[in-house]
């Protein structure tokens, strides 16, 4: 299956980079199998936005884990994450928040919210896709299509 990752670069040969501030599952290169979605990535800067095309195939060797939608074990594991843990999965794919429920999760995260307040700000949201690679096995999964620049 064709998946998509939005960047200010062609990004040939994707690399797990650890930052300042952990994501959603954690450091690992991120992509989406929804189009429109990185389009929106690669557009978050100045730069010229390009939209990297990858082959996804999964392998049956990998640890992963998937999330079908926003569930009590997802908003923990978010939070976890989010606190700089590091889990010891291959690839973790699930709901990304967008921008509202992702600040609803860093209140949840922060204790500013309880977890009944978190669920009942997020009811009306509709979260995204994200499939984060974790490993240079995970990676391994990934085929560089193309890279298209977008106007």
């Amino acid at each position: 299956m064709d998946i998509y990752h939005g960047s200010k670069e062609k990004v040939q040969f994707p690399e797990i980079r650890i930052s300042k501030y952990t994501k959603d599952f954690s450091w690992g290169f991120y992509c989406t199998s929804n189009k429109e979605q990185a389009i929106r990535w690669s557009k978050r800067n100045d730069n010229t936005p390009i939209l990297n095309i990858y082959m996804y195939t999964e392998k049956d060797n990998l640890n992963i884990l998937k999330f079908k939608k926003m569930t009590d074990e997802w908003l923990d594991f978010i939070a976890k994450c989010r606190n700089g843990f590091v889990h010891d999965y291959d690839i973790v794919e699930g709901p990304m928040a967008d921008d509202t429920i992702w600040n609803y999760v860093q209140d949840y995260v922060n204790g500013d919210i309880s977890r009944e307040a978190f669920w009942a700000l997020a009811k009306f949201r509709y979260p995204t896709n994200q499939i984060s690679f974790h490993t240079l096995k995970a990676l391994s999964c990934l085929s560089f299509k193309r890279g298209e620049i977008l106007i």
